[in-house]
C-alpha cells in the first residue's frame, strides 16, 4: 500500500518508523511518504493560512498550496485514484469497518488539517478527481489531524497482509464481530491473590470458546449497549440470549434468536 500524508509539521510523525509500522515500511508493505504543506508556498513566510470569509474566530487553510500538493502527488488521469481521507470533527465516525475498506486501498493520501480547517473548494475540487472521505475519531475536537491519522494508520496498517505475526488474531479481536474482546490472562495462574479463570486452564477448547463469546456479550452489554443494539438476530443464538438475560440485560426474545 502507498499511503501519501500532507501536514505543516511532518515531524509530528516520527512514531511511524516504530513498531511494527517501522516493520511495515522496512519490508515494503507500506510505501509511507510524508510531506510538508509549507513546500507548495511561494512567499516569504511561506503562508497556509488566513482569515475567514463572513468572519468570525481563527483562521482557515489557504485553497492553493493544497491544491498543488495535491496536483504533485496525484497526476492527471492517475488510475486508479488515490482516496483521500480528511481528519475531521465534521466526517464520518471511523470504525474497524471503515479501516478494512480503507486498507484494501492501493493508494490513500491523508489531508491534515489545522486551525479551522481546509477552504471547502480543496475538497471539492479533489473529488472532481479522486474519492475524498472526511473522517472523524469521535465527538471532541483535536489541534490538528496529525494525530487522527496516526490513529488510522495504525488501524490500516495493522490489516495489511504480513504485517501482524499471527493473522488469526485479527478474527478474535474487538470490534471484529460487532462484539467487544473478552477479557485475557497469561502466566503466572495466580498473581496477587487473583487466579486465571479455571476454564481457560481446562484445555477444553470448546468450552473456553464459550466463554469468551459469554464474556464479550457481557462486556459489550455493560459498556457498548449501541454495540449490542446493532447486533442482528441473526447473529445471536439462544445461548446467547440467555447469556444476556441472566446478565439482565435486554435482548431480543428468544423464539427470535436462532
Amino acid at each position: 500500500m502507498r499511503v501519501d500524508v500532507i501536514s505543516i509539521f511532518p515531524d509530528y510523525f516520527a512514531p511511524l518508523d516504530l513498531s511494527l509500522i517501522g516493520k511495515a515500511r522496512a519490508s515494503g508493505v507500506l510505501d509511507l511518504g510524508v510531506h510538508d504543506l509549507r513546500t507548495w508556498t511561494h512567499d516569504v513566510h511561506r503562508t497556509v493560512d488566513d482569515t475567514p470569509y463572513g468572519g468570525g474566530p481563527g483562521m482557515v487553510m489557504r485553497p492553493e498550496p493544497w491544491g498543488e500538493a495535491l496536483d504533485a502527488l496525484v497526476p492527471p488521469g492517475a488510475t486508479p485514484p488515490p482516496r483521500l481521507l480528511v481528519p475531521s470533527p465534521v466526517g464520518v465516525p471511523f470504525t474497524q469497518a471503515l479501516a478494512y475498506e480503507f486498507a484494501a486501498e492501493p493508494h490513500l493520501i491523508f489531508a491534515c488539517g489545522r486551525y479551522e480547517g481546509i477552504d471547502q473548494r480543496v475538497l471539492a475540487h479533489a473529488e472532481t478527481r479522486m474519492p475524498v472521505t472526511e473522517v472523524s475519531l469521535g465527538d471532541y475536537v483535536l489541534f490538528g489531524g496529525e494525530v487522527a491519522v496516526i490513529v488510522m494508520l495504525e488501524a490500516i496498517t495493522r490489516l495489511l497482509p504480513g504485517v501482524l505475526g499471527n493473522a488469526d488474531s485479527l478474527d478474535e479481536e474487538s470490534h471484529a464481530h460487532g462484539l467487544l474482546e473478552a477479557p485475557v490472562y497469561t502466566k503466572p495462574p495466580t498473581w496477587r491473590e487473583q487466579d486465571v479463570p479455571e476454564i481457560l486452564r481446562s484445555g477444553d477448547h470448546g468450552r473456553i470458546a464459550r466463554w469468551r463469546r459469554d464474556e464479550a456479550l457481557r462486556r459489550t452489554a455493560a459498556r457498548r449497549p449501541d454495540m449490542l443494539a446493532r447486533l442482528s438476530t441473526e447473529q445471536l443464538d439462544k445461548r446467547d440470549v440467555a447469556t444476556l438475560r441472566e446478565a439482565g440485560f435486554q435482548v431480543p426474545p428468544a423464539d427470535m434468536a436462532k
